[in-house]
């Protein structure tokens, strides 16, 4: 599939300029990757005109980008614990900046899908990563708020960079336009060099003085080095493994409103000249959200700030649903208000979660298994609801499978605090125990005297 000068629709890239300015320094980046990434991938299927099957190409293009920041992040992980958070980030932007350059030298949409899809997404995960990971280093009484904050900073990108990209897109074209978003990542990879780690990297010494007593066989050896890699010690915790599998069902359904729901209003309502304002609705709502949700994260104590997670996840499953009863473009406003506060809640709690949940340690491999299990459901999400739509011939039945996911995943986080409050018992009756054991113990030094002096 090939287009000419021009002839590609720039909305395409509208979430490209997003995820490629960052401010100088760590403490006030530009926001949540994943946040800013989805609000345009609806206006490339409202654009393209194509056969039958178009709907689910479509949904591949956004969705590959966005499954590839989410698939590399097991990996991302591995770096920044070895390498440390600014190298990381600066090579992943220095990958992605190379991706949106070579995507200007080409006009088959086939090699975009490596140029922008893979390696731009994959550079952007190793950008995105490193910039949760590091506020961390830096902040911990009010983490929920800092997050809140500089996650914020995506959404006034949001609501202005589509006028910004419309109007340089028609004037320059395509192909400038990929230069001019290559231009931005550039400055990245300068701005990623402001992080400063604070805390000192993961000790290995354990095992590596066991290497040094211990001899081994060669797969022995080569176990121990995956092991030392790819720390598994995160699924160790019950609470972690329930939290991440809940996150994951959930995402299955988070992306298809902001995939769909633009060709959906051109087609029930005809309206393709006020779609900005759903974009603008939800960068809005999403920034008041991700501020919100920041400061009331660090009210809430411990894992009860999962409860903001199920939440979100409830009202976005219940938003997803609604759509197809709406009987006017205004509805759809209305529902698009709450899908952008569904969006700031959760992503703005989702790093205090994890550090609550394993610690600053282990912080970076909790984040990186997670998001790498959200990969698979994140990226099928769209296809799935793109073939819906070529089946059934509408969307309603896309938006009503992108309800349920959320609410049983939400239905699943609300177990986390339970079984935390469970296993914090069970902990406080051993200790209980083994305080009466120790004393039954212990000698008596008091002895009856003789029968014969009483």
């Amino acid at each position: 599939m090939r287009f000419a000068r021009g002839e590609f629709p720039v909305c395409y890239f509208r979430h490209v300029v997003k995820v490629t300015f960052k401010p100088p320094s760590p403490r006030v980046r530009a926001g949540s990757l994943p946040g800013r990434q989805r609000m345009s991938c609806g206006k490339l299927a409202a654009r393209l005109r194509c056969s039958r099957k178009c709907a689910l190409q479509q949904a591949w293009v956004g969705a590959l980008a966005m499954g590839m920041v989410f698939f590399c992040s097991p990996i991302v992980s591995i770096f920044t614990d070895r390498i440390g958070c600014r190298t990381t980030a600066a090579s992943g932007a220095a990958i992605a900046f190379i991706g949106l350059l070579s995507s200007s030298f080409t006009k088959s949409l086939e090699v975009r899908y490596f140029t922008y899809g893979i390696l731009f997404g994959c550079g952007s995960s190793f950008a995105f990563q490193p910039s949760l990971v590091i506020l961390g280093h830096y902040f911990k009484r009010r983490l929920g708020l800092v997050n809140g904050i500089v996650a914020g900073g995506s959404c006034l990108f949001s609501i202005s960079l589509p006028f910004f990209l419309k109007t340089v897109g028609k004037a320059i074209g395509l192909a400038h336009t990929f230069q001019v978003l290559s231009a931005f990542m550039f400055i990245q990879i300068f701005l990623s060099l402001t992080y400063r780690p604070v805390l000192p990297p993961p000790c290995d010494s354990q095992h590596e003085g066991q290497d040094k007593t211990v001899s081994r066989s060669v797969q022995q050896q080569c176990w121990s080095q995956m092991r030392k890699y790819f720390n598994l010690r995160v699924f160790r915790r019950k609470t972690y493994r329930i939290w991440a599998f809940g996150i994951a069902t959930a995402v299955l359904g988070y992306l298809v409103p902001y995939m769909h729901l633009i060709k959906y209003v051109e087609k029930e309502f005809k309206e393709d000249k006020k779609d900005w304002v759903l974009l603008v609705c939800l960068g809005a709502t999403s920034g008041l959200g991700r501020l919100v949700s920041g400061r009331i994260g660090d009210c809430i104590p411990g894992l009860k700030k999962i409860y903001l997670q199920v939440a979100s996840f409830m009202l976005l499953g219940l938003m997803c649903m609604m759509i197809p009863q709406c009987r006017g473009f205004e509805g759809v406003i209305v529902i698009c208000l709450f899908l952008g506060l569904c969006d700031g809640f959760f992503t703005t709690i989702m790093a205090p979660i994890a550090f609550e949940l394993v610690g600053p340690m282990q912080a970076s491999q909790a984040i990186g298994y997670l998001m790498g299990l959200m990969a698979v459901p994140m990226t099928a999400g769209p296809p799935i609801a793109g073939y819906l739509n070529d089946y059934f011939g509408n969307y309603h039945v896309s938006f009503y499978f992108a309800g349920v996911p959320p609410i049983v995943g939400g239905l699943v986080l609300a177990v986390v605090p339970l079984v935390h409050q469970r296993m914090l018992k069970k902990q406080r009756l051993d200790s209980g125990k083994d305080k009466m054991l120790v004393s039954t113990r212990t000698p008596r030094h008091t002895l009856l005297p003789p029968a014969s002096s009483r």
